[in-house]
């Protein structure tokens, strides 16, 4: 029973590192698949735009993300490398230690047999015990002769035991040191595709300041594009309160309260706050509403040619994802709107008590004003639009645009 609680014990102090660097092992595996994954649909869209000689400034933002999305690549891959290499290290160490028990099992194994085959004539065995000067002198080396023989064979239990672990750890350090020599031709490889992107990055670049005046009338059309959403879905989610707040002062009024204004009256119904309550606790958990290569931040930036010109806000994230993608619902709600938008195509603004949000770029809508959605529910699906296949995203609370990746899955 010892045994096999020892042999059990050394397994496990054997393995918990070993599990704790192959789960970290396989949670960066699954970044980088996701990345590739990535990296390999923005490669289409770039496919489609070389066809297109006005499509340099969508083309620089696709390099781009490429490369953000390359670099990551590059640092996961390298923090794999590093783990594989902390763990042929744990490995060897093991393997030495357990190499420098099973020498030493072995040579007092040999020790045994010596000594067992030295006094192998039972004769020599009786004079040793009747040559004993007492009682308890004899019973001392009758103990001794009938352990002899159950030594040798738990020593050779242990001996057999080490050796499996032993061949064990061998065949794991072989693996480790095959996967470590993977990654690192990987990172070859994506740091020589990361290099000819950066050119082509720079490439691009000297297209749209070669050609500044062409591509600056298209920026100012989709600038004017973007103000004009910003516009209109902060009047859609205004008048949305607005009208929350009369029916919320009308509905106490007739119960003989004081009529409530503002604000404070737009999530004032027990329905709402709940379902406010709920779309907040899930923060950071929210599904993605498509799968895609995130191409636009929330917020406000400076063009990445033209750095003296500041774009309009940002209020949600832009996705560059494969043609005809579906979008879904990231949360139980009701359609408020849809409306039609120049550059935006057909836009469909969903509530979630006080909270919106809002799925824009879509070519079929498969819902309509005051229907109820489910997480997950397909609200439409993504259009093509100046060749681009780009699905925008917003998450509001109130009249307050929120960013999306602080509220999405990560």
């Amino acid at each position: 029973m010892r045994r096999v609680l020892y042999t059990l014990l050394l397994a496990l102090v054997v393995c918990i590192p070993a599990q704790g660097q192959k789960t970290s092992i396989k949670r960066l595996e699954s970044q980088r698949a996701q990345l590739e994954k990535d990296i390999a649909m923005l490669n289409r869209q770039l496919a489609r735009n070389a066809k297109s000689s006005s499509a340099a400034m969508n083309s620089l933002t696709l390099v781009r993300s490429k490369i953000s999305a390359r670099e990551k690549l590059i640092a996961g891959c390298d923090e794999t490398l590093r783990l594989l290499r902390d763990s042929i290290g744990v490995c060897q160490r093991e393997l030495d230690r357990l190499q420098a028990r099973y020498d030493t099992l072995s040579h007092y194994y040999a020790r045994l047999v010596r000594g067992s085959y030295r006094n192998r004539d039972s004769r020599l065995w009786y004079m040793y015990l009747l040559s004993s000067e007492s009682v308890g002198q004899g019973l001392r080396r009758f103990g001794y002769l009938r352990n002899l023989s159950s030594q040798m064979s738990e020593q050779a239990l242990k001996i057999r035991e080490t050796s499996a672990l032993l061949e064990v750890e061998k065949e794991r350090l072989v693996t480790l040191k095959d996967q470590a020599d993977q990654m690192r031709s990987k990172v070859v490889k994506e740091r020589a595709s990361l290099q000819d992107e950066e050119a082509e990055s720079h490439r691009l670049v000297n297209q749209l300041n070669k050609d500044r005046q062409k591509y600056q009338q298209q920026l100012q059309e989709k600038n004017r594009q973007k103000e004009a959403l910003n516009r209109k879905i902060a009047d859609l989610i205004r008048a949305q309160q607005e009208a929350a707040a009369k029916a919320a002062a009308a509905k106490n009024k007739a119960k003989g309260g004081k009529a409530e204004t503002g604000k404070a009256a737009t999530t004032s119904t027990e329905i709402d706050a709940k379902l406010s309550g709920e779309f907040a606790a899930n923060r950071g958990r929210l599904p993605w509403p498509v799968e895609g290569a995130v191409v636009e931040r929330f917020g406000k930036h400076k063009h990445p040619v033209y750095t003296n010109v500041d774009l309009p806000q940002n209020n949600g994230v832009t996705l560059a994802v494969r043609r005809g993608a579906e979008a879904k619902a990231v949360f139980n709600g009701t359609v408020t709107q849809i409306v039609v938008l120049p550059g935006y195509n057909q836009c469909v603004l969903v509530s979630h008590g006080e909270y919106f949000t809002l799925y824009s770029k879509l070519k079929t809508v498969s819902v309509k004003a005051g229907d109820k959605v489910v997480t997950g529910q397909t609200v439409g699906t993504v259009d093509t639009i100046g060749g681009e296949d780009q699905f925008h995203f917003e998450l509001w609370k109130g009249s307050t645009p929120q960013n999306p990746e602080s509220w999405l899955r990560h």
